[in-house]
């Protein structure tokens, strides 16, 4: 059976997300002249299709499907993305300075949301046969074993950044990718000289395009204000005016307070938060509901992070056990560059919060991810019972089970059948109407005696 827990909480914010796509929009819905509902029917039906897409690959059977979904996703997120650069500007509009969707008949699919779930599950394929567990390798042999890996991820980079300018989802990419290749084998040397390295090469990608670079003036002048003064005074002045959109963000988080102004009553999002239904979800939610509900909020996804790598840590199949693990790590990082970059920690970048922002890609792309860990939970499930059952077989009187409680029943029952068991013996040697067979069991040679005596056993003992 999948686990419950994980779809339940996805269904919870799911929920949350279709209450704010209609909370959260009335300024939208005059701007773009759409109706009352147009957003909360539109996100209603990304949401129900996202529920269908986790439920029916979770019923699937991981030896035959998970390899296809995981490749497929991977080879059409990557073939849609080098597509892209060959279509009509009708077919691939410019929004926000960037080409990142594919509109096709009034819906746009954002390729990168499928390649970055497809790109974990062939990493994970990918390593599981062919790197070895070893962390005493030297820095030359490690190079050779996982460069082929960091070259694919540098051709992703090239599409996704340097063509699409979204240097977000490769930063996501490359944290996922970089936990992924410790978890398979690689040193802690290894690790931190690539992360050297890669951190090298995105400072390069940011001084080398003028828009980055003005991003992080904007969001340096920001950041000054959590430094103590003589940090400042030591930097001496910067130029560079404060982001207006993370400055609305940290008003409307400041105007809700802790309880905040109630459903439906927030200010900022009357053009002041741009896109308070997209990238700045959870701030225009906490001018409404108050920091506390960015607490419960939290404590989902916590929950759901949890809950997947429970799943990756009870997979005997190490395919499964890093693609898990991946995934979380996608959400988790997610979620955690979308709330800094907000809230003035780190530049802003313009991804979704998972499973609550307005949109489809990001919706169904995770639906697929959060799919195929329910289908590798069943198979976990599984593993986990026949272990146990192999373990009762060997040892019954040390098998716990899953619950103390039932043990010291079941414990309970195993002393009176035994003293049960040793009475019957004194009846049978006495009266001579049984004895013990080749297992051990006691035998009847007399029906009536046997049943005469087992009965007054039982009302004795």
């Amino acid at each position: 059976m999948p686990d419950r827990v994980i779809f339940y909480v996805v269904l919870i914010l799911l929920t949350i997300g279709v209450v704010f796509s209609y909370s959260l929009t009335p300024y939208l819905m005059v701007r773009y002249g759409a109706g009352e509902f147009n957003f909360v029917l539109k996100q209603l039906i990304f949401a129900v299709m996202t529920l269908f897409i986790i439920w029916s690959i979770s019923r699937l059977d991981s030896e035959v499907w998970m390899h296809k979904i995981g490749i497929g996703l991977f080879l059409i997120g990557f073939a849609l993305m080098i597509a892209m650069n060959f279509l009509p500007a009708s077919f691939v509009p410019e929004i926000g300075g960037a080409s990142r969707w594919i509109t096709i008949f009034g819906f746009s699919i954002a390729p990168v949301e499928f390649f970055k779930v497809g790109f974990i599950y062939f990493i994970a394929w990918s390593m599981s046969r062919k790197v070895e567990i070893d962390r005493e390798h030297k820095f030359r042999t490690e190079f050779k074993i996982f460069f082929p890996y960091f070259f694919a991820y540098g051709i992703a980079v090239l599409f996704i950044t340097v063509i699409q300018k979204d240097l977000g989802q490769s930063v996501v990419l490359g944290v996922a990718l970089i936990l992924l290749t410790y978890l398979a084998g690689s040193s802690g040397r290894f690790v931190l000289k690539i992360i050297g390295i890669l951190l090298v090469a995105f400072v390069g990608l940011i001084v080398t395009f003028g828009h980055r670079v003005e991003r992080i003036a904007s969001w340096w002048e920001m950041a000054k204000g959590w430094l103590p003064e003589y940090v400042n005074r030591l930097i001496g002045h910067t130029t560079g005016e404060e982001p207006y959109q993370v400055q609305q963000a940290l008003g409307a988080i400041h105007n809700g307070g802790f309880w905040g102004t109630g459903l439906g009553n927030g200010i900022f999002k009357y053009g002041f938060l741009s896109e308070v239904h997209t990238d700045f979800v959870l701030e225009g939610i906490a001018e409404e509901m108050g920091l506390f509900s960015i607490i419960v909020i939290f404590f989902l996804f916590m929950m759901l992070f949890q809950r997947i790598l429970k799943v990756a840590n009870r997979s005997q199949n190490r395919v499964y056990f890093l693609f898990n693990i991946g995934i979380a790590l996608l959400i988790g990082a997610t979620l955690l560059i979308n709330t800094y970059g907000a809230t003035a920690l780190i530049p802003m970048k313009g991804i979704p919060v998972p499973f609550i922002s307005y949109g489809g890609s990001s919706m169904f792309a995770l639906a697929f991810a959060i799919g195929m860990v329910l289908m590798t939970s069943k198979e976990a499930n599984r593993e986990d019972q026949e272990k146990r059952l192999e373990e009762y077989e060997t040892d019954p009187s040390s098998y716990m089970g899953a619950n103390p409680q039932e043990h010291k029943q079941q414990q309970s029952y195993d002393d009176y059948h035994y003293e049960y068991q040793r009475r019957q013996a004194e009846y049978y040697e006495q009266y001579g109407y049984g004895g013990r067979d080749e297992t051990n069991n006691y035998t009847e040679n007399n029906s009536y005696g046997y049943h005469h005596h087992q009965d007054r056993d039982r009302r004795e003992f």
